[in-house]
């Protein structure tokens, strides 16, 4: 059987805390994300560069974070969502399979929010396996048309016979997202399993949703290491892939 394993991160830039209570939080990140032990590691809020917050904190990292997060031996990709004033942050994929291609769509809706989705593509066991790394917006309108516009992605770009898997944050507190995903054949597990916010989880906001592959397992490790590492829980989902 072969299992591929795959964690979704909402990592909150690597900091977290108000005011002077600020802590840079991604060493420990560094750390928790290589004890997931996934095959892919799905990441949101990654900032690629920011010189305020590199001037505040000595032991920022020289390394963007999506390459500072990777395990040895892992590939990261990254591509921005946001450009502010003093840097720029995005999604990114780390993987322990080899990556094939990769690409990013803007799927901003409005001037106040800027989104888009990453999309890599991976040789998994022989077989080419697609991702889609996510952060929707805050505002359900919104949601609705990003979703709208994710599922005309995947019917253009990715064929309907290809594993597909679309994970990250999608600020849903209800079922409009998975009600949505599932028209495209894309469905995540049936449990709840909180994941935000990381002090008390009250709301699951980070799904693996997938398509062609069987689920196996999903899991949310909880404790006080994670929640204060950022605002987000990891998710941890594991299916079987089929090679025949």
């Amino acid at each position: 059987m072969n299992i591929i394993r795959v964690a979704t991160y909402n990592i909150h830039k690597g900091v977290q805390g108000l005011g002077p209570a600020r802590r840079l939080e991604i060493h420990n990140l560094g750390l928790a994300v290589e004890s997931l032990d996934a095959d892919v590691v799905c990441l949101q809020e990654v900032r690629h560069s920011n010189r305020l917050e590199a001037k505040r904190f000595p032991s920022w990292p020289e390394l963007a974070q999506a390459d500072f997060l990777a395990p040895q031996g892992y590939e990261a990709v990254y591509r921005t969502n946001a450009v502010t004033r003093h840097g720029e942050h995005g999604n990114a994929l780390l993987s322990r399979w080899p990556v094939l291609a990769h690409q990013h769509e803007d799927m901003s809706d409005h001037r106040l929010e800027q989104r888009g989705f990453l999309h890599v593509m991976l040789e998994v066991h022989g077989k080419m396996v697609h991702v889609l790394v996510v952060h929707l917006g805050l505002v359900k309108a919104s949601r609705v048309r990003q979703v709208e516009q994710l599922k005309r992605f995947i019917e253009r770009e990715i064929p309907a016979s290809a594993p597909l898997l679309v994970a990250g944050d999608f600020n849903d507190w209800g079922k409009t997202v998975q009600m949505a995903l599932a028209q495209a054949n894309l469905h995540a597990w049936d449990v709840r399993q909180p994941t935000f916010p990381s002090r008390l989880p009250l709301a699951q906001l980070d799904y693996v949703f997938a398509r062609g592959l069987t689920p196996m397992g999903l899991m949310v490790p909880r404790g006080r290491i994670w929640s204060r590492m950022s605002d987000h829980l990891p998710l941890i989902a594991e299916f079987s892939l089929s090679v025949s």
